[in-house]
């Protein structure tokens, strides 16, 4: 046996793979319980080296269990340009987390082989982490590994890969955004963050003074005191449609929530009457692509800006952006991964899901036009102005992935730009009242779907089922999908009132329950 393959069968001892744990890869790479992830460790990073050696490129780790309990722990892979890793490296993700310890030397041989990877070529491994006890690497947000990993595939030219160079880069864009604003006050200024007791808080401290004195943030769930995510963070507060523990909200406050490692956000503020209003990942798109068509207007540019959603985005923002702003709407797959891809079809592609993770990514030819409208000289004022603003929200905007720090200051941007409250911001539409349930079943691959998950291929009879109930409510749609993780089926309505949601969402988990296998006791009505 060569000395690298004895050296890797010993040390991989020192890490047994617990018996009759199976673990999966997926869109948020490896997550579970701290305690069952010791040989998961172990084995990404001999995959991340093939990765880099396969790709002769620079490779990311990042040790996160994201908005998961503080007791959990994940790892994830990140590809050159800073996206997630390809749906192939996931399938090898899966065998080699899987793999006996007998086999496990195999396994990377197959890796090895079918791949062609020429292991004489040098690895290089960026390893970053957020708060959890259980890590020992250094402290950064997931979306700041992305950032820099793809700094040091580009060799620079998408920024330094520094932490320094992140908040440089983005702080920079922002004071030039945010020139654009006229006489903002004190409390136009101010801004609430919930930093969910994660690295997001430790972070937005680092990166105040580079903001100078163009924001005011009053942070709280800063990590000082309280657990990762316990009552606090995105999740909770998208979830629970509460302010989270912490945080003292005056009346039209703007406050947001980021979640654990910070790729998440949401925005919410209480009105005169204590009701509290959440603006989510749907109303955080439409807030931005809004505001780059009306830029493109104003450049005289004919790029296609579109928005990504997925089944579950509110179907008063599809109707919104489609019938109002007469941006181009595309659904697909629920999933990061598949936001992302999709977005990547157009000039410009904003993507939002409803639970706060996206970004914008504009395409090498739509920030070559804009660059090059900057250099000319020939341009109009306003479109000089305009041109200037696209170039500012292109260098504020983290590309590679949802950042809630980058995200944050886009929104507080254009709130600044346009003059706008957060009341003003959730006036643009009314969300439809919606519900989302949950069916436990005995497999959930009985469940198929077509059509971005929208309709039900299988059982039969449960799409004509879902489609004559939603015919009795008014402004009415419902989809059932399979979770990614646990078997159960995920059930959404929406309707014109909230009673109608509650009572549409729960005669298709009666449908579910009994075309598709349901255990355990039938669903309850929630009224």
């Amino acid at each position: 046996m060569p000395f690298v393959e004895l050296d890797i069968s010993q040390k991989s001892k020192l890490h047994p793979k617990p018996e009759g744990l199976t673990l999966q890869y997926g869109t948020a790479g490896f997550r579970t319980h701290a305690k069952h992830l010791d040989h998961i460790m172990f084995r990404m990073g001999l995959l991340a080296t093939l990765r880099s050696k396969k790709t002769k490129s620079t490779i990311g780790v990042m040790v996160t269990a994201s908005h998961n309990p503080e007791e959990d722990n994940g790892v994830k892979l990140i590809d050159p340009m800073g996206e997630m890793v390809t749906a192939l490296w996931e399938g090898y993700a899966t065998q080699l987390a899987n793999a006996e310890q007998d086999s496990l030397l195999k396994e990377l041989k197959d890796i090895i082989e079918k791949e062609d990877i020429n292991m004489s070529e040098p690895a290089s491994v960026y390893v970053g982490k957020d708060t959890r006890l259980m890590n020992y690497y250094g402290l950064v947000t997931t979306p700041q590994l992305h950032y820099m990993v793809c700094c040091c595939n580009t060799h620079g030219c998408y920024g330094s890969p520094t932490i320094e160079g992140y908040y440089q880069k983005l702080s920079q864009a922002f004071l030039q955004l945010t020139q654009n604003a006229l006489n903002r006050t004190d409390d136009q200024k101010r801004l609430l963050v919930d930093g969910a007791n994660g690295i997001g808080a430790l972070k937005m401290r680092e990166m105040e003074p580079f903001l100078r004195s163009e924001m005011q943030v009053v942070l709280s769930n800063d990590g000082s005191s309280g657990k990762l995510n316990h009552m606090c963070g995105a999740d909770y507060v998208k979830v629970q449609q509460n302010a989270p523990q912490g945080m003292n909200m005056g009346v039209g406050e703007r406050c947001c929530s980021f979640d654990g490692d910070a790729d998440r956000i949401v925005y919410y503020y209480t009105d005169s009457k204590g009701c509290f209003h959440l603006l989510d990942g749907d109303k955080i798109a439409t807030l931005i692509s809004t505001y780059l068509k009306e830029l493109l207007t104003q450049a005289g540019l004919n790029l296609q800006i579109a928005v990504v959603q997925t089944a579950y985005a509110n179907g008063s923002s599809t109707r919104y952006l489609e019938d109002v702003m007469k941006v181009t709407v595309c659904c697909t797959k629920t999933g990061v991964k598949h936001l992302h891809h999709a977005a990547q079809e157009y000039d410009i592609g904003v993507y939002f899901e409803a639970n706060g993770h996206g970004t914008v990514l504009f395409s090498k030819a739509a920030q070559k036009q804009i660059q090059d409208l900057v250099k000319d000289p020939n341009s109009n004022d306003e479109r000089k102005r305009a041109v200037k603003l696209l170039e500012s929200t292109i260098n504020l905007i983290n590309q590679t992935v949802g950042d809630a720090i980058s995200d944050m200051l886009v929104i507080e941007a254009v709130l600044a730009i346009r003059g706008m409250s957060a009341q003003d911001w959730d006036a643009i539409y009314t969300d439809l009242p919606n519900r989302q349930l949950k069916v436990t079943v005995s497999d959930r691959r009985v469940i198929d779907t077509t059509d971005a998950e929208r309709r039900a291929v299988s059982p039969e009879g449960l799409q004509d089922t879902i489609d004559s109930l939603v015919k009795k409510y008014k402004s009415a749609r419902s989809f059932v999908r399979p979770s990614g993780t646990e078997d159960v089926v995920r059930v959404y309505a929406e309707a014109d009132t909230q009673e109608s949601a509650d009572s549409l969402a729960h005669e298709v988990s009666l449908a579910v329950y009994r075309l598709a296998g349901g255990i355990g006791d039938e669903p309850k009505p929630l009224h």
